[in-house]
C-alpha cells in the first residue's frame, strides 16, 4: 500500500477536495461578505478599490502588493496604491465593524485575548519604523518593522482583532522622518506592552473572554501584568527564563539562632534553575492536541511565586513550566495570576492555545498578503494591515461554513488523561533575548505550516478557494 492509499491519508485528500460548486458560490460569498464593510469606505471608487485589492489579496498571486493586483485586475496600478499608502479612508472604523462581526459569529465567554508580536523584515531604511530589532522570522536582530497583533481565541476558532506599527524611540523623537512617513502629531513612542493595552481597550469590554495571553515580550514587563490585575484581566503570559522568581511553597530556611530575629525567606533563584531542581515526580503529563503529526504531549508543572521586579518584590503569582516531550522538546516558562485552585490543565490550555495561533499569522503572511506591501507610510501600514487581516477574516469564515472541524476540540487532556511524567530530565537553560525584543515565538514566519486536519485552523480548502478568486471575478 503506497502512502497515498493510507485510509488517513485518503481521508485528507477528501478533506481538501473543493467542489465546483464551491468555486462558483465563491464569489457571491465574498460579494455577501464584503456588503457589510464597503459602507466603512466614505467614496465610491474607495469601496471600489477595496473590492479589487481583497480580491487580488485571496487571489493566486506570488507577490500581493497593488501593482501585481492591478495588472490581473486590468486596471491603472496608480489609484490603487494611492488607495492603500495614502487613501483618506478610516482603517479603524473598518477594524472596529471586523470586530464587532467577531463577537457575533464567535463570542465566547472562555475565548482568550491574544497579543502577538510579528516582525516583518526590510532591506530599505526609509519604511515607517523600520530599525534593526528582533526578527523572528530570520532569528536574530536586523533590519525590519514591527507589529503588535490582537487576536481571538475562542473555542469555535480563531480571527484577528486589531494591529499597531511600533515606532521605536528614535523615529519618535525625529521631526523630518515623521513628517515624511505622516507619523500622525498624537503617535509617540510606546513600548510593546503599552501598545497592547492600547489594543485591550479597545474591546476588552465588548468581546467575551476569559484570559489574556502573550508572549515573553509581554510578559516580561512587570507594569503590565500589574495593569491586567488593577483590571480584572486573568493572564497567562510568557516570562523569560532568567525571570527571578521566589518559591512561596518551599520551607523557609531555619532562623540563625532558634526562635530570635526576623524570619528568612527563601532565596531568589532564576527559573531554569528552579525548574532543574523538582524531582520528576512534580511533574504532570498531558496531551494537549491531536495533529497530523500525533499528540502533543508536555510536561507540566505549577508554584506560588513572587518575582523581583527592580527595587521592589512583586504581589503572588503562579509560575507555570512547560516541557514539549519531543526529539528536541521546548520549555517554557509562564506566569498567571490565576486563583491557586485553578487546574494546571487549564493553565497548560491556555499557554498552548495562545502557541498555536501563530500558524494564523502564517495564513496571513502565506495567503492574504500580510507581509507582501510596498508602501512606507504610517498609514499605508495599518490600510494595508486592516485589508489583509479581513481577507484573513473571510478565510476563516469560509473554513467554518464548510464545517471544518472545531479548532478549540483540541484543548488539553481531561483529568482522567494526566498521569505523572517518568524520567524526565532537567529542564535546560536558553538563551535569552535582550529587553525590548519580540519573542522568536511570536512569530508566524518561520512556521511550519500544516494544513492537515486537526492542526490547522483553515484547511487547504479554504485557500484553495481564495486562489480560484482570481480566475473567477469580475472587477
Amino acid at each position: 500500500m503506497s502512502l497515498l492509499e493510507h485510509p488517513e491519508a485518503q481521508t485528507l485528500l477528501a478533506d481538501a477536495i473543493v467542489t465546483p460548486d464551491q468555486v462558483r458560490g465563491c464569489q457571491d460569498r465574498l460579494t455577501d461578505f464584503l456588503q457589510r464593510y464597503l459602507p466603512r469606505f466614505y467614496r465610491v471608487e474607495q469601496r471600489t478599490h477595496a473590492t479589487l485589492v481583497i480580491r487580488g489579496l485571496l487571489s493566486g498571486l506570488q507577490r500581493k502588493t497593488c501593482e501585481p493586483i492591478a495588472v490581473e485586475a486590468g486596471v491603472h496600478r496608480k489609484p490603487v496604491q494611492i488607495f492603500v499608502g495614502a487613501g483618506k479612508w478610516d482603517d479603524e472604523a473598518v477594524m472596529a465593524e471586523l470586530r464587532g462581526h467577531v463577537r457575533e459569529t464567535l463570542g465566547d465567554p472562555a475565548a482568550i485575548l491574544v497579543l502577538d508580536p510579528s516582525a516583518f523584515p526590510k532591506s530599505g531604511t526609509e519604511s515607517c519604523g523600520v530599525a534593526r530589532q528582533w526578527c523572528g522570522r530570520l532569528g536574530k536582530q536586523d533590519n525590519c518593522q514591527l507589529g503588535v497583533f490582537l487576536i481571538y481565541a475562542a473555542p469555535g476558532g480563531y480571527a484577528p482583532l486589531d494591529r499597531r506599527l511600533y515606532l521605536p524611540k528614535d523615529w519618535a523623537a525625529d521631526p523630518a522622518r515623521r513628517e515624511k512617513c505622516h507619523v500622525p502629531e498624537g503617535v509617540e513612542f510606546q513600548e510593546s506592552w503599552r501598545i497592547g493595552v492600547d489594543l485591550l481597550e479597545r474591546c476588552r469590554r465588548d468581546l467575551p473572554h476569559a484570559w489574556v495571553g502573550g508572549d515573553d515580550e509581554l510578559g516580561r514587563p512587570a507594569q503590565f501584568r500589574g495593569w491586567l490585575r488593577r483590571h480584572g484581566e486573568r493572564y497567562v503570559l510568557d516570562v523569560p527564563c532568567n525571570t527571578n522568581i521566589r518559591d512561596l511553597e518551599c520551607r523557609r530556611p531555619p532562623r540563625r539562632r532558634a526562635g530570635r530575629g526576623r524570619k528568612r525567606e527563601v532565596r531568589f533563584c532564576r527559573a531554569d534553575v528552579w525548574a532543574a531542581r523538582q524531582p520528576d515526580s512534580r511533574w504532570t503529563r498531558m496531551t494537549v492536541s491531536d495533529g497530523e503529526r500525533g499528540p502533543l504531549r508536555v510536561d507540566a508543572m505549577t508554584v506560588r511565586v513572587r518575582t523581583k521586579q527592580e527595587r521592589r518584590i512583586g504581589p503572588e503569582e503562579r509560575l507555570l513550566v512547560t516541557r514539549t516531550v519531543e526529539a528536541k522538546p521546548q520549555t517554557h516558562y509562564s506566569l498567571s495570576n490565576a486563583k491557586p485552585d485553578e487546574p494546571l490543565s487549564e493553565l497548560v490550555r491556555v499557554r498552548f492555545t495562545r502557541h498555536r495561533i501563530e500558524e494564523t499569522f502564517g495564513a496571513g503572511k502565506s495567503e492574504t498578503g500580510l507581509g507582501h506591501y510596498e508602501v512606507r507610510s504610517w498609514v499605508g501600514w495599518h490600510h494595508h494591515m486592516t485589508l489583509s487581516l479581513l481577507a484573513l477574516w473571510f478565510l476563516i469564515l469560509e473554513r467554518l461554513g464548510m464545517g471544518g472541524e472545531n479548532p478549540g476540540s483540541d484543548g488539553v487532556a481531561g483529568a482522567g488523561d494526566l498521569h505523572p511524567t517518568a524520567a524526565f530530565a532537567g529542564a535546560e537553560p536558553r538563551a535569552d533575548r535582550g529587553a525590548g525584543q519580540s519573542s522568536v515565538a511570536a512569530e508566524g514566519d518561520g512556521a511550519d505550516l500544516q494544513v492537515a486536519q486537526g492542526h490547522w485552523d483553515i484547511p487547504a480548502a479554504s485557500f484553495t478557494i481564495g486562489h480560484e478568486l482570481n480566475s473567477c471575478h469580475a472587477v
